[in-house]
């Protein structure tokens, strides 16, 4: 019997705990699969990337194809020039895809152009916002792609509603969920503070972020379990702007944290606005405003279980703060993860970057009892689904 030969594709951080348990389930099926794993670059800072693959225990690519940063137009065009190059030598019987990345979308318009077969794991997300880069790499990706593995029933709608076929959406579950409850028990076993103090950004006379030192401790030491507020903050909407980004920093300072502790993992292009606007001293010199380098997989999920409350634009930690039951305040005007949202069931509301609408939120949710939300298939055995709908479509 012919082996499936499966080559899959990562790009950035989000598609790393996404193609995890995908690899490991079809590692379990030697004789049936053959995979081969393409890292665009597209995140090539090793913190932001190999540490993953490291952590999470990604076998490593067979191929990096370099691409490196860029605007998205440079991004996506020298990733199908690379691509294309890999497809034309390995052949591979179908293309996946995972996410929402500007390699998402490139391969897949690649692969097909090559007669290629595609799968999109995530397919039918949908923000309905055409000014986020992500939603058009999600609508071209699954406009051409041959199976459809959706992570939700709001998912299932939006494909249906687009008209696709019935026959090619395969409702399989998060994988996200997967990593998430392979890699639960590990990440209770740090200790939190250690990780404060390992990814600690220190002040320096220059107000510039520089190596943590062992003799520098945390302003807030010694946080205990559900007794503070945890920050991540990236999309253009909330850091491209002096005015959003000052509005939200004076929120910060002067509300949130305030009422507890909050542990900041600082992005770099957040790091860079905050310096370019004149207000990284400001934030540094707060007492109860706690700032970390990017941290790990596992960190940060021992920052989420641990948290009060979730303040974050990023929809992976929309979606695991769903599972993990910390209230989740998403800085969006809108989300492709509706399932998330407290009107559906789960934990998270969607404030936009307006610091008053925010502020409601996280009062509301100082007093809330953390609960966990489980939509259908969000079970951990979304890996398994994909590879069981790949042997059923066959080459």
């Amino acid at each position: 019997m012919k082996k499936m030969k499966i080559m899959s594709v990562v790009g950035a951080r989000p598609n790393f705990m996404k193609i995890a348990p995908f690899a490991h389930e079809l590692v379990k099926h030697p004789d049936q699969f053959e995979h081969f794993l393409v890292h665009t670059g597209q995140h090539y800072d090793k913190a932001m990337s190999h540490s993953f693959f490291e952590s999470l225990n990604i076998p490593h690519p067979d191929v990096d194809l370099g691409i490196g940063s860029g605007s998205h137009a440079e991004q996506v065009g020298r990733t199908m020039i690379e691509f294309e190059k890999v497809l034309l030598e390995q052949k591979p019987d179908w293309v996946v895809v995972v996410g929402d990345v500007n390699a998402t979308c490139a391969c897949s318009i690649t692969a097909k152009k090559h007669h290629i077969k595609v799968a999109h794991i995530e397919a039918g997300l949908r923000s309905f916002d055409l000014h986020m880069p992500e939603e058009i790499n999600r609508m071209v990706t699954d406009s051409i792609c041959d199976l459809l593995l959706t992570p939700d029933e709001f998912a299932n709608e939006n494909l249906r509603r687009e008209g696709h076929a019935e026959s090619q959406i395969k409702f399989v579950g998060n994988i996200m969920i997967d990593t998430l409850e392979a890699n639960r028990n590990q990440a209770a076993e740090l200790d939190l503070n250690e990780i404060i103090q390992r990814n600690l950004i220190p002040p320096d006379v220059s107000g510039q972020a520089s190596e943590v030192s062992t003799d520098f401790r945390s302003p807030v030491s010694d946080l205990c379990e559900n007794s503070f507020t945890v920050l991540t903050m990236h999309r253009p909407s909330n850091v491209d702007s002096k005015e959003t980004l000052e509005s939200l920093v004076r929120l910060l300072i002067d509300k949130v944290s305030i009422e507890m502790p909050l542990v900041w993992s600082v992005h770099p292009r957040t790091k860079k606005n905050l310096q370019r606007f004149g207000l990284w001293d400001e934030v540094m010199q707060c007492a109860n405003i706690i700032l970390i380098n990017p941290v790990g997989y596992h960190e940060m999920l021992k920052l989420n279980m641990s948290a009060k409350i979730m303040l974050t634009d990023s929809g992976g930690l929309q979606e695991e703060s769903c599972v993990l039951g910390t209230p989740c305040i998403t800085m969006r005007e809108s989300t492709e993860r509706p399932v998330t949202l407290v009107e559906h069931g789960g934990v998270s509301e969607l404030t936009g970057s307006d610091p008053e609408g925010i502020l409601v939120a996280f009062k509301q949710f100082l007093n809330f009892d953390r609960r966990g939300h489980f939509p259908r298939l969000w079970d951990g055995g979304t890996a398994k689904r994909i590879v069981n709908a790949l042997r059923d479509a066959g080459c």
